[in-house]
Parts: structure tokens; C-alpha cells; sequence
């Protein structure tokens, strides 16, 4: 993307509106400590995968957020056990898009093969097979498909779609991957809105995307948008800002 300023208040503004949507659904916000050294620590998305079972703290591909995990793991680790990605294995979790029994990972600019392969061991004593997609269109793989919506546990959506429902931009990502799964194109004039937040049956989007949004109520799915212009002016989208943790005894 072509970088423009970003205006920092309206940022600031644009995140606490962030934050308060997560509290309405029941989310229970936790910051990590400031770091106004590190300028894309607000994507803790990037810093870790988590799973019910196991957190995978990332090795970020850009050498000057590294430092971005060590919070990250410090949150987590009275939640999880640990697995770390080490070097020369890099991985963003903006890479890696968590469906059931299957974890697609973006190969990009920000994740290698060896970082995948790290993964891949990490999350297999836990059921999960892990498959590649080479990401040239966008900077993550969830820059261009999210997930929407999962079939309810021991059942399905039928043939097409049985995985479940994605959002995608197929200008940017190859769409044969997910075969398996329904799959709601954006509004061409909307190419980033296919970064959605799923917090259980509700999706959150960006207000700057509202054509895609009535394409996700159009299936019957709950939508809320919270206004995220400005963090997108760094590449960022409605995941990238938070972490999901559930907690058995929150």
C-alpha cells in the first residue's frame, strides 16, 4: 500500500471504540504494556496463534517487531503452555487462519516455510494438520479471507461449505484452497473487507466496508462495525488488534 499519515488521535479514538465493542460481547480486555518504541505492537495479532490447547508465540518477519513478543508471551503463559517459533523460522500470526482440525498458513513476506514446518509440529499432537497458501496480493492471509461463521460441533453445512463459511477477496488470495468451505466474496469495491472478527456468533467489521457487510447479513449472519480507518492506513484490519483467549473459568 502507498502510506499515508496516520492521524494519531483520530487512531487512539478509533481503538478505544475498538475495545469497547469487544466488552459489549462479553470479551474481557487485557493491554499489554506500552511500547512506544515498537509502532506495530497494536497488531498483537502478529505476536502469537492460540489455540485451546497450546499458544504458539510468533517470530515476526520484520527484524523490528521481535521485540513485540516477549509481552505476548508474558500474557499468556498463565493461560497456555508455550511453543515458540525459532529462528531461521518466521511467522506473523496474521498468517494463520485457525478452522476446525485445519490451520491454513500464509507463505509471505512476513512468513517462511521453516516457520509453517514450526507450527506445523507444534499444533500436531493436537489434531490440527497445517496447509501452506502462498500470499502475493495483500500482506497476510487475512487481509484477504476471514472466517465467518463454523457448522455447529458434530455437524455440517452439507457438501459445499461442510468446513464452513469464509469472507474473501479472491482477487487476492487463491480461493481453490478452500474447496471445502461456503465462501462470501467481498465487494469488489471493498478489497480489504475480508478481514472480519468472528466473537461467537457475531462478526465485527470495519464501518469503512459496509457493502460487504450487508453481503454478511444478506446470509443471515450478526454483524457490528466499529470505525477502523486509520489502523488501516498501516495494513491493519479488525483482527490484528486483539488476541482471543478463552478462558475456561472467566
Amino acid at each position: 500500500m502507498a502510506r499515508e499519515p496516520i492521524d494519531h488521535a483520530r487512531a487512539v479514538a478509533q481503538h478505544e471504540d475498538y475495545e469497547a465493542a469487544l466488552r459489549r460481547l462479553g470479551c474481557r480486555v487485557e493491554r499489554l504494556p506500552d511500547a512506544p518504541d515498537l509502532p506495530d505492537s497494536v497488531f498483537v495479532e502478529d505476536a502469537a496463534v492460540v489455540l485451546d490447547e497450546v499458544a504458539v508465540i510468533a517470530r515476526p518477519g520484520a527484524e523490528s517487531r521481535r521485540p513485540e513478543v516477549d509481552a505476548m508471551a508474558a500474557a499468556l503463559r498463565p493461560h497456555r503452555p508455550l511453543a515458540f517459533i525459532e529462528a531461521p523460522g518466521t511467522l506473523d500470526g496474521g498468517d494463520v487462519l485457525v478452522t476446525p482440525g485445519r490451520i491454513f498458513v500464509g507463505i509471505s513476506g512476513r512468513t517462511n516455510a521453516e516457520g509453517v514446518r514450526q507450527l506445523a509440529a507444534a499444533v500436531a499432537p493436537h489434531g490440527f494438520e497445517v496447509v501452506s497458501i502462498p500470499v502475493t496480493g495483500c500482506l497476510h492471509l487475512k487481509s484477504a479471507v476471514t472466517v465467518v461463521s463454523l457448522p455447529p460441533e458434530g455437524g455440517s453445512y452439507g457438501n459445499r461449505g461442510g468446513r464452513g463459511v469464509l469472507v474473501v477477496n479472491p482477487e487476492w488470495i487463491d480461493v481453490a484452497h478452500f474447496a471445502e468451505f461456503e465462501l462470501i466474496e467481498v465487494d469488489p469495491s471493498e478489497p480489504a473487507a475480508g478481514n472480519v472478527l468472528r466473537i461467537g456468533d457475531v462478526l465485527v467489521c470495519a464501518e469503512e466496508h459496509p457493502k460487504t457487510r450487508r453481503r454478511l447479513e444478506e446470509r443471515g449472519l450478526v454483524a457490528q462495525s466499529v470505525p477502523a480507518g486509520e489502523l488501516a492506513k498501516a495494513e491493519g484490519g479488525v483482527t490484528c488488534c486483539s488476541v482471543m483467549v478463552t478462558i475456561d473459568r472467566f
